[in-house]
């Protein structure tokens, strides 16, 4: 049994997330749709996550079977690009062990969150980023980033991706970085992330970097004492950067 590791790359604004859903046009089912195109007879490709309606991503991994393909992984890699709409396209592709899942199998995570502060509007810069009209506190934003780092709960910060699931999460790196052009960057990685995780954990920094809540009460909140400003930072601002394997998978 032939199964092919790809790695994704698309711009979310045109797609309802990366899961196939009837009738809506999604990452998956684009995929599924050009690798039919190609003979494949399956019936549903895997994914690494789900990222949702707006969101994009320069490392999604999926991974199919396709025992009717009898050329080389980069000749696949071509083909498929050839049958992708223009806002999705695969980047890498090649042959890995039988039992790999690219969901299950992922040892970390990463995103990254862009904003920037503009009192006006700007188009073509907000497809990629938030635009927000008041700045940020840059020292709040280190001080917030750090509560996170470690092991912890959740379940103010997002859903469970299951019915029966965790919300405990380790985070590895929480970090905010200001670019040259004045662009606030937020990178965070995890071992898994809950539903909206991040965008939620966006939300709440910029709320406490404008004062609308405090170091405090996020620190309570991952201990779920307190409460915290509803709201989630917009979808257009989130990419999902990378996924990481063991050495066995790279």
């Amino acid at each position: 049994m032939a199964r092919y590791q790809v790695i994704l790359t698309y711009d979310g604004a045109g797609f309802a997330g990366s899961q196939r859903q009837a009738n809506i046009r999604t990452v998956q089912g684009e995929l599924e749709d050009a690798l039919r195109k190609l003979g494949w007879t399956g019936s549903s490709v895997l994914l690494a996550g789900r990222t949702d309606t707006g969101v994009h991503a320069m490392g999604q991994v999926a991974a199919f079977d396709f025992d009717d393909w009898t050329h080389t992984a980069g000749k696949l890699l071509l083909a498929l690009n050839a049958k992708l709409p223009t806002d999705l396209a695969v980047k890498k592709s090649k042959v890995v062990s039988a039992n790999f899942h690219p969901r299950f199998d992922a040892l970390s995570r990463t995103y990254r969150y862009r904003l920037f502060i503009d009192p006006i509007r700007d188009p073509l810069r907000e497809r990629l980023a938030w635009r927000l009209n008041s700045t940020v506190d840059a020292e709040s934003l280190k001080r917030t980033a750090e509560i996170f780092l470690g092991t912890h709960d959740f379940a103010s910060f997002g859903s469970p991706t299951s019915e029966k699931g965790t919300t405990l999460r380790t985070v590895t790196k929480s970090e905010w970085k200001k670019k040259p052009d004045g662009e606030w960057q937020y990178e965070v990685r995890a071992d898994a992330f809950l539903y909206r995780m991040v965008r939620r954990l966006v939300f709440v920094q910029v709320a406490a970097s404008q004062g609308r809540c405090s170091v405090k009460e996020i620190r309570l909140a991952l201990k779920g004492q307190a409460r915290l400003p509803a709201g989630l930072a917009p979808a257009n601002g989130l990419t999902l950067v990378n996924v990481e394997y063991g050495s066995h998978y790279a």
